[in-house]
């Protein structure tokens, strides 16, 4: 089942919480009192948006929740869940400006990276809106000698990603932005380099075609673009989640995922929605296992009843 390639994507309507200022004023206070002092702030903070949360996020959330968890959500998990967002968002500040003092980081799947780097070979790294993506720089450390950049859309970039591009300003050239004519090119320059270009493969923007494969026991719509993007780029493909385990933890997972995405000319729809089908499946494993790191706050798949 294909969605309507010109409907709105479902998580634009979900208004981003917080403004500029506000960002700034928590950031300053991070970085002026410390990872210990904002931490403690961490827990009014997130109670705070909790409650003043729209009802429809909170029943969104809800959903996703139980179907991660095999059984009703409770408080405490939609907590959890809000808690875990805010403290990615919290260590990013952190993590951007090189203060990564006390955080412990385990790295599993790195095999897999270092092989291709050892063949001179460029991988595709698919991710999801799942934990820290900019934990995943911290994997420079544990000697991958890659560069890594993300292929995205920047049009719908807010107050959040502004302050952090501020916190780090080599961070905006670590994006390549869709829409260009040279993009795709600058991609597959990054492969030719031997580094790795990212791709968030589960949230669609505006004209994107959507497909609907098992999710969590249960059809949701996944955008075809990022997949078809793999398949052009013709390069291996790994998964990759950094994944929030504690305070000041991550786990950072990677794991192969294909040689190569084909979508033959003969059956391209069918190939596209085996291939979307494999990555939900593995997502939904993800999800089950650390499912409070997923954060798509809004009706995921589209129909509340």
């Amino acid at each position: 089942m294909t969605a309507a390639p010109d409907a709105p994507p479902l998580w634009a309507a979900t208004p981003e919480r917080g403004s500029g200022s506000a960002l700034r004023l928590m950031a300053r206070i991070a970085l002026g009192l410390g990872w210990h002092a904002a931490q403690a702030v961490l827990h009014p903070v997130t109670l705070f948006y909790l409650l003043t949360s729209p009802a429809a996020q909170k029943r969104a959330a809800r959903r996703y929740l139980a179907r991660a968890l095999g059984r009703e959500a409770r408080w405490r998990d939609l907590w959890r869940l809000y808690f875990c967002f805010a403290s990615t968002m919290l260590d990013r500040v952190f993590l951007l400006t090189g203060r990564r003092a006390g955080y412990h980081v385990e790295v599993t799947g790195l095999e897999v990276l270092r092989a291709a780097a050892a063949r001179g070979q460029g991988l595709v790294l698919l991710g999801a809106h799942m934990g820290s993506f900019e934990a995943l720089r911290a994997v420079g450390g544990e000697g991958a000698p890659v560069e890594v950049r993300m292929l995205m859309h920047t049009g719908n970039a807010g107050a959040a990603d502004a302050l952090f591009d501020s916190l780090d300003p080599t961070r905006r050239a670590s994006v390549i932005a869709l829409g260009r004519p040279e993009a795709m090119l600058e991609a597959r320059e990054v492969l030719d380099r031997a580094g790795v270009v990212g791709l968030l493969a589960d949230r669609a923007v505006r004209g994107d075609r959507m497909l609907h494969v098992d999710f969590l026991g249960h059809p949701a719509p996944f955008p075809g673009g990022p997949m078809t993007l793999a398949a052009i780029l013709r390069a291996p493909v790994v998964l990759g989640f950094g994944l929030w385990l504690g305070p000041r933890r991550y786990l950072l997972r990677f794991e192969a995922f294909a040689p190569a995405i084909e979508m033959p000319r003969d059956g391209r729809e069918a190939a596209l929605h085996d291939w979307l089908a494999r990555y939900a499946d593995r997502l939904s494993a993800t999800c089950r296992a650390h499912p409070y790191n997923w954060f798509n706050f809004y009706e995921f798949w589209g129909d509340p009843s």
